[in-house]
Protein backbone atom coordinates (compact mmCIF):
# COMPACT_ATOMS: atom_id res chain seq x y z
CA UNK A 1 0.00 0.00 0.00
CA UNK A 2 1.34 3.59 -1.15
CA UNK A 3 1.88 5.84 1.90
CA UNK A 4 0.78 9.49 1.80
CA UNK A 5 4.62 10.31 1.72
CA UNK A 6 5.21 8.58 -0.93
CA UNK A 7 1.90 9.57 -2.74
CA UNK A 8 3.32 13.20 -2.34
CA UNK A 9 6.61 12.75 -3.59
CA UNK A 10 4.68 10.82 -6.69
CA UNK A 11 2.66 13.82 -7.05
CA UNK A 12 5.91 16.28 -6.93
CA UNK A 13 7.84 14.12 -9.15
CA UNK A 14 4.66 14.48 -11.67
CA UNK A 15 4.62 18.21 -10.91
CA UNK A 16 8.22 19.16 -11.16
CA UNK A 17 7.93 17.26 -15.20
CA UNK A 18 5.20 19.22 -15.75
CA UNK A 19 6.58 22.16 -14.89
CA UNK A 20 9.88 21.21 -16.62
CA UNK A 21 7.92 20.94 -19.47
CA UNK A 22 6.65 24.23 -19.89
CA UNK A 23 10.00 25.58 -19.56
CA UNK A 24 11.22 23.54 -22.02
CA UNK A 25 8.46 25.20 -24.16
CA UNK A 26 9.00 28.92 -23.16
CA UNK A 27 12.34 29.32 -22.77
CA UNK A 28 14.32 26.39 -24.11
CA UNK A 29 16.59 23.46 -23.26
CA UNK A 30 19.72 25.73 -22.46
CA UNK A 31 17.39 27.90 -19.97
CA UNK A 32 15.82 24.75 -17.54
CA UNK A 33 16.01 26.42 -14.13
CA UNK A 34 15.16 24.37 -10.77
CA UNK A 35 14.97 27.31 -8.75
CA UNK A 36 12.15 28.76 -11.44
CA UNK A 37 10.68 25.35 -11.02
CA UNK A 38 10.68 25.49 -6.88
CA UNK A 39 9.09 28.96 -7.03
CA UNK A 40 6.60 27.99 -9.37
CA UNK A 41 5.79 25.35 -6.33
CA UNK A 42 5.95 28.06 -3.80
CA UNK A 43 8.77 25.76 -2.41
CA UNK A 44 12.41 26.64 -1.14
CA UNK A 45 14.91 25.56 -3.91
CA UNK A 46 16.14 23.46 -1.17
CA UNK A 47 13.06 21.17 -1.17
CA UNK A 48 13.09 20.49 -4.66
CA UNK A 49 16.44 19.78 -5.14
CA UNK A 50 15.97 16.97 -3.07
CA UNK A 51 13.62 15.43 -5.78
CA UNK A 52 15.88 16.66 -9.01
CA UNK A 53 19.43 17.36 -8.09
CA UNK A 54 20.22 19.49 -11.03
CA UNK A 55 19.84 20.83 -14.46
CA UNK A 56 21.06 18.12 -16.11
CA UNK A 57 19.13 15.90 -13.97
CA UNK A 58 16.09 17.87 -14.83
CA UNK A 59 16.91 17.44 -18.84
CA UNK A 60 17.93 13.61 -18.20
CA UNK A 61 13.94 13.40 -16.61
CA UNK A 62 12.90 15.43 -19.69
CA UNK A 63 14.84 12.98 -22.25
CA UNK A 64 13.68 9.53 -21.04
CA UNK A 65 10.49 10.79 -20.28
CA UNK A 66 9.95 12.32 -23.87
CA UNK A 67 11.40 9.16 -25.60
CA UNK A 68 9.23 6.63 -23.70
CA UNK A 69 6.13 8.84 -24.45
CA UNK A 70 7.16 9.30 -28.43
CA UNK A 71 7.75 4.77 -28.16
CA UNK A 72 4.73 4.34 -26.49
CA UNK A 73 2.40 6.69 -28.86
CA UNK A 74 3.99 4.85 -31.80
CA UNK A 75 3.25 1.31 -30.28
CA UNK A 76 -0.40 2.55 -29.82
CA UNK A 77 -1.05 3.72 -33.07
CA UNK A 78 0.68 0.58 -35.06
CA UNK A 79 -1.62 -1.49 -32.17
CA UNK A 80 -4.58 0.54 -32.63
CA UNK A 81 -4.20 0.03 -36.90
CA UNK A 82 -3.04 -3.77 -37.00
CA UNK A 83 -2.45 -4.51 -41.05
CA UNK A 84 0.52 -6.16 -43.25
CA UNK A 85 4.06 -4.79 -42.05
CA UNK A 86 4.21 -2.12 -44.72
CA UNK A 87 1.11 -0.67 -43.97
CA UNK A 88 2.18 -0.69 -40.08
CA UNK A 89 5.34 0.99 -40.97
CA UNK A 90 3.56 3.90 -42.67
CA UNK A 91 1.63 4.06 -39.64
CA UNK A 92 4.34 4.41 -37.28
CA UNK A 93 6.07 6.52 -39.46
CA UNK A 94 2.68 8.95 -39.35
CA UNK A 95 2.52 8.61 -35.28
CA UNK A 96 6.00 9.79 -35.01
CA UNK A 97 5.23 12.74 -37.21
CA UNK A 98 2.29 13.10 -35.43
CA UNK A 99 3.81 13.06 -31.86
CA UNK A 100 6.68 15.39 -32.87
CA UNK A 101 3.94 18.46 -34.07
CA UNK A 102 2.06 17.78 -30.57
CA UNK A 103 5.54 18.09 -28.38
CA UNK A 104 7.60 20.36 -30.88
CA UNK A 105 10.02 21.34 -27.61
CA UNK A 106 10.55 17.92 -27.09
CA UNK A 107 11.09 16.62 -30.01
CA UNK A 108 13.84 19.57 -30.41
CA UNK A 109 15.46 18.39 -27.49
CA UNK A 110 15.66 14.87 -28.27
CA UNK A 111 16.54 15.17 -32.14
CA UNK A 112 17.73 19.03 -32.52
CA UNK A 113 20.82 20.78 -31.76
CA UNK A 114 22.59 19.65 -28.25
CA UNK A 115 22.06 21.63 -25.32
CA UNK A 116 25.35 23.38 -23.66
CA UNK A 117 27.11 21.93 -21.46
CA UNK A 118 24.76 18.89 -21.14
CA UNK A 119 25.45 15.09 -21.74
CA UNK A 120 23.10 12.69 -21.68
CA UNK A 121 23.95 9.89 -19.42
CA UNK A 122 23.93 6.87 -21.95
CA UNK A 123 22.99 4.42 -19.13
CA UNK A 124 20.14 6.26 -18.42
CA UNK A 125 18.73 7.41 -21.88
CA UNK A 126 20.07 4.96 -24.65
CA UNK A 127 17.66 2.02 -23.22
CA UNK A 128 14.40 4.80 -23.87
CA UNK A 129 16.42 6.60 -26.58
CA UNK A 130 16.39 3.62 -28.96
CA UNK A 131 12.92 2.41 -28.33
CA UNK A 132 11.27 3.52 -31.41
CA UNK A 133 13.67 2.91 -33.46
CA UNK A 134 13.83 -0.27 -32.41
CA UNK A 135 10.00 -0.71 -33.30
CA UNK A 136 10.51 0.83 -36.47
CA UNK A 137 13.95 -1.91 -37.84
CA UNK A 138 11.00 -4.48 -36.45
CA UNK A 139 8.36 -3.29 -38.79
CA UNK A 140 10.79 -2.89 -41.92
CA UNK A 141 11.80 -6.11 -40.87
CA UNK A 142 8.76 -7.65 -40.93
CA UNK A 143 7.98 -6.41 -44.54
CA UNK A 144 11.04 -7.43 -45.66
CA UNK A 145 10.39 -10.87 -44.74
CA UNK A 146 6.94 -10.51 -46.09
CA UNK A 147 7.85 -8.93 -49.53
CA UNK A 148 11.37 -10.43 -50.06
CA UNK A 149 12.15 -8.79 -53.44
CA UNK A 150 10.86 -5.33 -51.39
CA UNK A 151 14.74 -3.63 -51.22
CA UNK A 152 16.03 -4.45 -54.32
CA UNK A 153 16.60 -1.13 -55.53
CA UNK A 154 19.27 -0.99 -52.30
CA UNK A 155 21.83 -2.79 -53.23
CA UNK A 156 25.29 -2.32 -51.38
CA UNK A 157 28.67 -3.54 -51.16
CA UNK A 158 29.80 -1.55 -47.86
CA UNK A 159 33.65 -2.15 -46.55
CA UNK A 160 34.09 -5.10 -43.96
CA UNK A 161 34.34 -3.24 -41.29
CA UNK A 162 30.34 -1.28 -42.08
CA UNK A 163 29.26 -4.66 -42.53
CA UNK A 164 29.58 -5.38 -39.41
CA UNK A 165 28.83 -2.57 -37.91
CA UNK A 166 25.75 -2.78 -39.69
CA UNK A 167 24.99 -6.46 -38.84
CA UNK A 168 26.16 -5.56 -34.69
CA UNK A 169 23.46 -3.20 -35.13
CA UNK A 170 20.92 -5.66 -36.66
CA UNK A 171 21.75 -8.17 -33.82
CA UNK A 172 21.02 -5.86 -31.29
CA UNK A 173 17.49 -4.93 -32.18
CA UNK A 174 17.12 -8.70 -33.01
CA UNK A 175 16.17 -7.26 -36.41
CA UNK A 176 15.74 -9.56 -39.51
CA UNK A 177 17.55 -6.97 -41.79
CA UNK A 178 20.44 -7.82 -44.04
CA UNK A 179 23.21 -5.10 -45.06
CA UNK A 180 20.88 -3.81 -47.92
CA UNK A 181 18.46 -3.47 -45.02
CA UNK A 182 20.01 -1.82 -42.72
CA UNK A 183 21.16 0.55 -45.20
CA UNK A 184 17.29 1.23 -46.33
CA UNK A 185 16.55 1.46 -42.65
CA UNK A 186 19.05 4.28 -41.51
CA UNK A 187 18.35 6.21 -44.72
CA UNK A 188 14.67 6.11 -43.45
CA UNK A 189 15.74 6.97 -40.22
CA UNK A 190 17.71 10.02 -41.23
CA UNK A 191 14.85 11.26 -43.56
CA UNK A 192 11.78 10.66 -41.26
CA UNK A 193 14.20 12.87 -38.71
CA UNK A 194 15.42 15.41 -41.43
CA UNK A 195 11.09 16.04 -43.07
CA UNK A 196 9.38 15.88 -39.71
CA UNK A 197 12.32 18.39 -38.11
CA UNK A 198 12.08 20.78 -40.89
CA UNK A 199 8.44 20.66 -40.46
CA UNK A 200 8.56 20.96 -36.53
CA UNK A 201 11.04 23.83 -36.70
CA UNK A 202 8.89 25.90 -39.70
CA UNK A 203 11.96 25.62 -42.52
CA UNK A 204 9.94 25.46 -45.71
CA UNK A 205 8.87 29.47 -44.12
CA UNK A 206 4.42 30.04 -43.17
CA UNK A 207 3.36 29.99 -46.60
CA UNK A 208 5.17 27.47 -48.89
CA UNK A 209 3.05 24.48 -48.29
CA UNK A 210 -0.37 25.15 -47.14
CA UNK A 211 -0.72 21.08 -46.14
CA UNK A 212 2.04 19.91 -44.87
CA UNK A 213 0.24 16.65 -44.04
CA UNK A 214 0.05 16.16 -47.72
CA UNK A 215 3.48 16.98 -48.39
CA UNK A 216 4.92 14.20 -45.91
CA UNK A 217 2.38 11.92 -47.04
CA UNK A 218 3.62 12.57 -50.76
CA UNK A 219 7.50 11.99 -49.22
CA UNK A 220 6.82 9.27 -46.91
CA UNK A 221 5.10 7.35 -50.49
CA UNK A 222 8.04 8.23 -52.42
CA UNK A 223 10.51 7.07 -49.83
CA UNK A 224 8.43 3.57 -50.09
CA UNK A 225 8.23 3.13 -53.08
CA UNK A 226 11.98 3.23 -53.18
CA UNK A 227 11.84 0.44 -50.66
CA UNK A 228 9.08 -1.19 -53.48
CA UNK A 229 6.90 -1.28 -50.35
CA UNK A 230 4.70 1.27 -51.60
CA UNK A 231 2.10 -1.23 -52.54
CA UNK A 232 1.42 -3.16 -49.85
Amino acid sequence: MTTPRARRRQELDREILRLGRAQLADVGAASLSVRAIARELGLASSAVYRYVASRDELLTRLVVAAYDDLADQVAAAVTANPGPPAAELRTALQAFRAWALAHSAEFSLLYGSPVPDYHAPPERTSAPGTRVIGQLLGLLGEAFTAHPTAPSRVNPSPPARLQHELQSTAEEFGAALDDAGMVAAISLWCWLIGAVGQEVTGGFGPETFDDPAALFDMQLQHQLAVLNLQQF
